[in-house]
C-alpha cells in the first residue's frame, strides 16, 4: 500500500478521470476528499470508495469560489486531520474556438481550470506548510495542451497554462517539501467509465455510440489502444508516492504515444 496512512483531496470526481485516480489512489491506501461541483459525483465516489472499505468523504464545492476552497480544505482537515495529496483535476468542456466563443465562456472556463487549479493549490500547499507535511501535487493536463486544436480554444489555452503553472509550483514550493508535478491524459477508453458508472449505482445506456465515437481517436495513437482512468491512477500513485520522491516539475504523459508521434505518420496504416 504506497499511500497508506496519506490523505489524498481530488477535484473533479465524475465517473471518468477523476474518479478513475480517486479508486486508484484509495486502493494503494490513501484517505479521499472527493470534491466535484456537482454534489452527486462526490457523494457516489466517496460512498463506492468506503463501500470497498476505505475511508473517504465528500465535498460539494465551486472551484472557482475561495471561500469555498478554504472550507473544502478545511473539511479535509476535520474529517482526516490534513492533506497529503492534492489532484486538481476539474475542468468542463465547452468546444468552441476563438471566432465564436463569449467571452464569459472564454473567462468561465479558464476560471475552473487555471483558477480553482490556482485557489485549491494555495490553500491546500499553505495547509501543508502550516503542519509541516511534505506533499504532492497533480495538475491533469491534456494533449489538448501540448497541441493546437481547432474549436476547442479555452480549453487548450487552460491546459496549456497548467503546464507553466506546474513548473512555476514546483520551484516555488519545492523548500518547503511539497513537489508539484503534471500528468497529461488523452483521449480516454469510455469502457471504464461506463461501467464505474454501474458500480456508482448510475442508469446507464448502452455504450456502443459513445464506443464508436472513439474510434479514429484510438486508430491515431501508436499504441492503437486508448488508456483507461485507472491507467491514469496508477500513474497518480506513482506521482504522489516515495517512488517518486526526486520528480518535481515534471509532466507525466498517459497518452499512448499520441505527443510523440510524428504529425504525417499514420499509425493505422499497414
Amino acid at each position: 500500500m504506497k499511500l497508506s496512512g496519506k490523505v489524498a483531496l481530488v477535484t473533479g470526481t465524475s465517473t471518468n478521470i477523476g474518479g478513475g485516480i480517486a479508486e486508484g489512489l484509495a486502493a494503494e491506501g490513501a484517505a479521499l476528499v472527493c470534491v466535484d461541483a456537482r454534489a452527486e459525483n462526490g457523494a457516489d465516489c466517496a460512498r463506492y470508495i468506503k463501500s470497498m472499505g476505505g475511508r473517504a468523504t465528500a465535498v460539494t464545492c465551486d472551484v472557482t469560489d475561495e471561500r469555498q476552497v478554504i472550507e473544502a480544505v478545511a473539511a479535509a482537515r476535520e474529517h482526516f486531520g490534513g492533506v497529503d495529496i492534492l489532484v486538481n483535476s476539474a475542468a468542463i468542456f465547452n468546444k468552441k474556438g476563438v471566432i465564436e466563443m463569449p467571452l464569459d465562456e472564454w473567462r468561465r472556463q479558464l476560471e475552473i481550470i487555471l483558477g480553482g487549479a490556482f485557489l485549491f493549490t494555495k490553500h491546500v500547499a499553505k495547509s501543508m506548510i502550516e503542519q509541516g507535511r511534505k506533499g504532492a501535487i497533480i495538475n491533469i493536463i491534456s494533449t489538448a495542451g501540448h497541441q493546437g486544436e481547432p474549436n476547442n480554444i479555452a480549453y487548450c489555452t487552460g491546459k496549456a497554462g497548467l503546464l507553466n503553472f506546474t513548473r512555476s509550483a514546483a520551484m516555488e514550493l519545492v523548500a518547503h517539501g511539497i513537489r508539484v508535478n503534471s500528468l497529461t491524459p488523452t483521449a480516454t477508453d469510455p469502457s471504464e467509465s461506463l461501467e464505474r458508472a454501474a458500480r456508482w449505482g448510475r442508469q446507464v445506456r448502452s455504450g456502443e455510440q459513445l464506443k464508436n465515437a472513439f474510434e479514429p481517436f484510438r486508430k491515431g495513437v501508436p499504441m492503437q489502444k486508448l488508456p483507461s482512468p485507472s491507467d491514469y491512477g496508477r500513474a497518480a500513485v506513482f506521482l504522489a508516492s516515495e517512488d517518486a520522491g526526486m520528480i518535481t516539475g515534471t509532466d507525466l504523459r498517459v497518452d499512448a504515444g499520441a505527443i510523440a508521434r510524428y504529425w504525417a505518420w499514420n499509425p493505422s496504416d499497414k
